[in-house]
């Protein structure tokens, strides 16, 4: 059996790896893997707010090398950190992997421990969509407030001045 575990951090893959056995392959996704498009608004207001996500270029390799390792793999492990932003970055990656057809879980530890991963593992549950909604709203709001104030704080205030949702 091959389990593909995927964490934010390279230095916390390492360790982990150091943790399992040769029946887990542990890569780091470094963050987001996608996100609201750069150069648009990215949300449909007339749709319910929905976001339009998409995979940044900086993060095309690292989504091709984690839909590699899903495809060969009989399990995924999403093990982002256990906040917030790290819910929705399991949920992108389920999004993001989705068409490897390999079961998704996830699973989440507050220490970088032998004991916590392998409780952990020993443990999986799905996504939070609750959680997810929570961060997907923050971010939404951040991108209407900051894409329609920040133009004006240049005009009126300081240009390069940004707004956000505080």
């Amino acid at each position: 059996m091959r389990n593909l575990v995927v964490v934010e951090s390279a230095a916390k893959a390492r360790t982990i790896d150091k943790y399992l056995g040769p029946e887990y392959v542990v890569k780091a996704c470094l963050g987001h893997v996608r996100d609201l498009p750069e150069k648009s608004l990215g949300v449909k207001v007339d749709d319910g707010f929905l976001p339009q996500y998409v995979v940044p270029k900086a993060k095309a390799d690292i989504v091709k090398q984690l839909r590699a390792e899903a495809k060969k793999a009989d399990n995924v492990y999403l093990a982002t950190d256990p906040d917030r932003e790290g819910e929705a970055i399991a949920w992108h990656l389920a999004q993001t992997l989705v068409n490897s057809g390999v079961p998704m879980q996830r699973v989440e530890f507050h220490e970088v421990t032998k004991g916590a991963v392998l409780d952990a593992l020993a443990h999986p549950r799905e996504v939070d969509n609750m959680r997810v909604d929570a961060q997907q709203a923050r971010r939404v709001l951040d991108r209407l407030v900051g894409y329609r104030l920040s133009p004006l704080l240049w005009k009126k205030v300081r240009r390069g001045l940004s707004a956000g949702r505080v």
